[in-house]
């Protein structure tokens, strides 16, 4: 039989699907007016998390991301830098060099992502080693399998021991809400992992379907805020998977003002995990600036 949750966890309330599916739909039908179009783009762009987790990923290809990442369209000055790249641990010192003096942080994925199935001591070890190399930001994955069978002592204890292992980096938590299957469930596993010490909730690894939605996002949020009034700790948030559109971004930022507030507009606190949404907020700013859309050829696909 499955442990009951931490007892300085409250209970997660029930979430009305309905009512955040229509929450989110309002949000998302928002318009932003022109003259704000651009600073909220420029925003969105500095919030990204330009990201290659791929098995054909290289040094060359990291090295390609870094300069994309400090110097995104140069043709156009003014453009803020991304908030981060997020690479595997074993090129994270090839990043901090190539981003040294940026301002860019480096993120490594570990815990055995994206699948977290592996020992404690191998997810340990992975964390420490990302953190030797230099980074910034660890994104860790929870253990779905333990979380679906109830074992939420489990999911919070490993939480709280990477945590620990970070040291001065920050951690960022995924969920992996593909995998989570009801808002329910999304709820008390962005709880779980705020209180185990997360200074970021996180929707998806990216290789899974459906990634991050709107009213999955929604739903962490409002976590969030929850957290927020108990403690007054404040705790950031990352959609990633599936963000692709300078639209798409607004949306999202749109529904972060009106469900956290102005404190966390800002790339400290909120982070888009993509790779080609960065060309498209450029393609956009572009068009404002000059009344043209440019070619995607004019912009690097790393």
């Amino acid at each position: 039989m499955a442990k009951p949750i931490i007892a300085n966890i409250p209970d997660s309330p029930p979430i009305d699907q309905v009512g955040v599916e229509e929450r989110a739909a309002r949000l998302s039908s928002r318009s932003i007016k022109k003259s704000s179009k651009v600073s909220a783009l420029k925003l969105a762009l500095s919030m990204i998390d330009l990201t290659t987790l791929e098995g054909s990923d290289t040094p060359g290809k990291v090295r390609q991301l870094c300069y994309k990442a400090a110097h995104l369209h140069d043709v156009f000055p003014g453009l803020p830098t991304v908030g981060a790249v997020c690479v595997y641990p074993n090129y994270v010192r090839i990043a901090k060099k190539e981003l040294e003096g940026s301002g860019i942080n480096v993120a490594a994925v570990a815990t055995a992502f994206p699948s977290g199935n592996s020992t404690l001591q191998v997810k340990l070890d992975d964390t420490k080693y990302a953190v030797d190399e230099g980074a910034d930001e660890i994104d860790m994955v929870i253990s779905r399998g333990k979380f679906l069978a109830g074992e939420y002592n489990f999911v919070y204890d490993e939480i709280a021991a990477i945590k620990e292992a970070c040291g001065k980096a920050h951690l960022k938590v995924i969920l992996e809400t593909g995998e989570l299957s009801t808002y329910d469930n999304v709820r008390k596993a962005s709880d779980i992992a705020m209180y185990a010490g997360g200074d970021f909730i996180k929707t998806s690894t990216g290789k899974i379907s459906p990634a991050a939605t709107l009213p999955v996002t929604l739903v962490m949020l409002e976590a969030i805020r929850d957290y927020y009034y108990k403690t007054g700790k404040m705790v950031g948030m990352k959609p990633a998977g599936g963000i692709r559109t300078a639209k798409q971004s607004l949306q999202y930022l749109v529904t972060l003002r009106e469900t956290l507030g102005q404190a966390w507009m800002n790339n400290h606190w909120f982070r888009f995990g993509a790779s080609s949404l960065a060309n498209d907020i450029l393609m956009q700013l572009v068009k404002e600036q000059t009344g043209v859309y440019q070619s995607l050829d004019y912009f690097s696909k790393d």
